[in-house]
């Protein structure tokens, strides 16, 4: 069985999609057979990992809509044990459509558990909302990872957001925990980046992750040319930070497979 990561937050701008993104292709990289789900209806992890929306078939809207095999929507990406399951424009529509269907909260769930045997680890990436398609995303969950950037009105809405989380705990995943707050666009030179670093680990301690995401120049670049960071630019700080992002997250599940040996770098 896979674990499976949701990246939520309502707030856009907050580095959701790279994270997801580049989480992902970390894990593949040290050779954990990694699934990204891309939950948004923007497709931008779909883009971001190198495929055009407009081109895709099947997606995950038809695999909750329409009980498509995944297997038939799954793609392979350029790095190895990494598969997409992508998303087209048709996913806006998905809430309404699945208004009325039974276990509404429940269809996410039902296409990942039927695929989770084939991978490490499965990381979803949610769109900048607490809609249906974010609640069954939740659903689907072992864990939530929530990235916050260190800028201004950093913690806004993270009330909001920890509230569905305890509300889908109660009602619809007793199952699901907080993996860790991500902290990211952090830049060293603002007294304004260290300032919320202090704040959010003073105000959730444990639940914030070691590894803080940077801001990169290779790492905004990236999505343009359809790769993740470590594809990009495998020496950059902002691979190095995922890579060793991905190794917390397999350390603190107790699933190192060998030695992770590769640059460390801190903050």
């Amino acid at each position: 069985m896979s674990k499976i990561i949701a990246l939520a937050n309502q707030k856009g701008g907050v580095g959701k999609t790279t994270s997801s993104i580049n989480l992902a292709a970390s894990l593949a990289v040290l050779e954990y057979r990694t699934l990204l789900v891309d939950a948004d209806p923007q497709a931008n992890s779909t883009s971001g990992i190198g495929f055009d929306p407009r081109n895709i078939k099947n997606s995950i809207y038809e695999c909750i809509i329409n009980d498509i095999d995944p297997l038939d929507a799954i793609i392979k990406t350029d790095t190895p044990n990494l598969d997409l399951l992508p998303a087209h424009i048709d996913l806006v529509g998905a809430e309404i459509e699945m208004i009325n269907l039974d276990n509404r909260e429940y269809k996410m769930k039902a296409v990942l558990d039927s695929v989770s045997d084939k991978y490490d680890f499965i990381i979803i990436d949610c769109s900048p909302s607490l809609g249906l398609i974010t609640i069954n995303a939740l659903t689907a969950a072992n864990s939530v990872i929530i990235p916050v950037q260190c800028e201004y009105f950093a913690l806004e809405g993270l009330g909001k957001l920890l509230n569905t989380i305890k509300i889908v705990q109660s009602r619809l995943n007793t199952g699901l925990a907080i993996e860790g707050i991500l902290l990211t666009m952090y830049d060293v030179r603002l007294r304004l980046s260290n300032q919320v670093v202090e704040e959010v680990r003073t105000h959730f301690e444990d639940m914030v992750f070691d590894t803080i995401i940077q801001r990169n120049t290779r790492l905004s670049e990236a999505p343009s040319f359809g790769v993740s960071v470590i594809m990009h630019d495998a020496t950059c700080k902002g691979a190095i930070n995922y890579l060793n992002l991905a190794r917390e997250i397999v350390r603190k599940n107790g699933l190192v497979k060998n030695e992770l040996t590769a640059t460390t770098e801190t903050v």
